[in-house]
């Protein structure tokens, strides 16, 4: 499939899928998404990559779905077609680690899109918000879940009911994302973290992914039980012998993916 709105490259063992929508500061339309989970799932079928970073424009990782694209639909234009659900949710799926690199705004379904990856960079110039309430609609890509599950019921109600902006340094404090970097060398920074964790094993990457997510949908004992269970299935594995013995005898360890 060839992309008009996201631009896919190679670096290494890392892909990097660009939003490029500039005209529209990245707004999420049904030609994007659709590219979107195209390019996914071909790096999920790709041996030769081990991490994603998805990013956008210093101005915009993604202003918002599209709006144009909304304003006339019906309900039953948005029901039959399954909007949201049937184009958005392959970045949730995917098994291998992906990195959102933030500069600029992040709102909408620029911000639940973000929040979709497994964690967040972000540039010191990033704002994220929720502003749906002021279009008469709520969220509706995980925004009013996966925002309560980062930063707590108070400060998610605050920014859904009113739309408030969150600057870099406290969506930083809130937990929203995991490191604020200069927006000058944010992209490095992300492909040279994406770079590392490609070059560990991956099926303890895979589970490990597994395992902080169960953490969301079961109680405390039994997330740590599954955890325990994944934690000796790794013991099947050829990287964990080579994992152990690479320690022991000081060396840098040649993960093989086995």
């Amino acid at each position: 499939m060839s992309y008009e709105t996201i631009v896919l490259e190679e670096r290494g063992a890392v892909a990097l899928i660009t939003l490029n929508r500039p005209e529209a500061l990245n707004a999420l339309n049904r030609q994007l998404m659709d590219e979107l989970t195209d390019a996914v799932r071909s790096i999920e079928a790709n041996d030769a990559i081990g991490c994603t970073v998805i990013t956008g424009s210093d101005r915009a990782f993604a202003a918002g779905a599209d709006i144009k694209e909304m304003q006339s639909k019906s309900y039953a234009d948005v029901m039959m077609e399954d909007f949201i659900t049937a184009n958005w949710e392959e970045v949730t799926r995917t098994r291998k680690p992906m990195i959102a690199a933030v500069a600029g705004y992040a709102l909408g379904g620029g911000c639940e899109l973000a929040m979709m990856c497994d964690f967040i960079l972000a540039g010191e110039n990033a704002r994220f918000g929720q502003p749906e309430i002021q279009l008469g609609v709520i969220p509706g890509a995980g925004g009013t879940q996966r925002l309560t599950r980062f930063v707590g019921k108070s400060k998610a109600m605050e920014m859904c009911m009113t739309g408030r902006m969150m600057d870099a340094a406290e969506a930083e404090r809130s937990g929203l994302v995991s490191r604020v970097v200069p927006t000058e060398d944010l992209l490095e920074e992300a492909l040279s973290v994406a770079t590392k964790i490609a070059e560990l094993s991956r099926p303890a990457l895979f589970l490990l992914k597994e395992s902080v997510n169960k953490s969301y949908e079961v109680p405390l004992d039994e997330g740590v039980m599954f955890e325990r269970r994944v934690f000796h299935s790794l013991f099947a594995f050829d990287d964990q012998t080579e994992g152990m013995e690479a320690f022991v005898e000081k060396r840098t360890p040649n993960f093989t993916n086995k």
